[in-house]
């Protein structure tokens, strides 16, 4: 255990050391005996930890690999934490989910046992027609790509409420209006409504929505424009975060 910290303290100080630093200047700052540092530093470069270049030592490719998966748990951990909040302010499942490389992805859920997700009894990616999020995703791309995607995963009757065809859906998301919610009520799931508030993440579709019982069908909208106001708070610290 104290090889491993001592190891640490080293990757620690070296990368506070943008331009790279010797042996010496690394065993005085860390307080390691000079024997230590320079066997520390050799296991650390030969791991591919460190790299040496002219008497200096930098961070090497697997620290940076590490940095980075440590980066992407941080933003997702972010955007856990936000989906969970609005859960608890607003007594609803919260969803996020982005349209990527011609797919719909659901990134991430947030429910209760007693406010739970509506069950994804058919591919949400295969239809996005009939959900909240797959149509806010959805009216966000152009003509071409909706067309596309139609092509590939073309509208199929779930329950007696979904969208008849391909035809009635362009048309349902052209009048769609830029940055309204998006509702759907029983079209994909008997006994669920849903509400999704589109995201402008540049280039990237992307979206966060809710789900009641269909009961309580009359929340759906002022929970929706709720939410719509909570993200837009956050909207700023989030913009790194939910590009994940």
């Amino acid at each position: 255990m104290g090889s491993v910290q001592r190891a640490m303290r080293l990757l620690e100080t070296v990368a506070v050391h943008e331009y790279g630093a010797p042996a010496k200047q690394l065993a005085r700052e860390t307080g390691l005996a000079l024997p230590t540092t320079y066997h520390l530093l050799r296991t650390l470069v030969h791991e591919g930890y460190l790299r040496r270049d002219k008497g200096l030592f930098f961070l090497g490719e697997a620290a940076e690999r590490l940095s980075s998966s440590g980066a992407r748990q941080k933003r997702r951990s972010t955007v856990v934490d936000a989906l969970a909040h609005w859960r608890d302010v607003l007594g609803v499942p919260v969803y996020y989910a982005v349209y990527r490389e011609g797919e719909i992805e659901v990134m991430c859920v947030s429910d209760t046992p007693g406010n739970p997700a509506v069950e994804e009894w058919a591919d949400f990616r295969e239809t996005g027609h009939a959900h909240a999020i797959g149509q806010c995703l959805l009216s966000q791309l152009d003509e071409e790509a909706r067309r596309d995607h139609l092509d590939r995963y073309p509208v199929q009757p779930l329950t007696p409420y979904t969208v008849r065809d391909n035809h009635s859906l362009l048309r349902r998301l052209e009048r769609i209006r830029r940055m309204e919610p998006v509702t759907e009520r029983q079209e994909y799931a008997l006994g669920a409504v849903c509400a999704a508030i589109p995201l402008t993440l540049g280039t990237t579709a992307a979206t966060m929505a809710i789900s009641l019982p269909a009961h309580q069908a009359d929340r759906l909208l002022p929970a929706a424009r709720q939410l719509q106001t909570e993200i837009g708070r956050m909207l700023g610290s989030l913009a790194l975060s939910i590009s994940m």
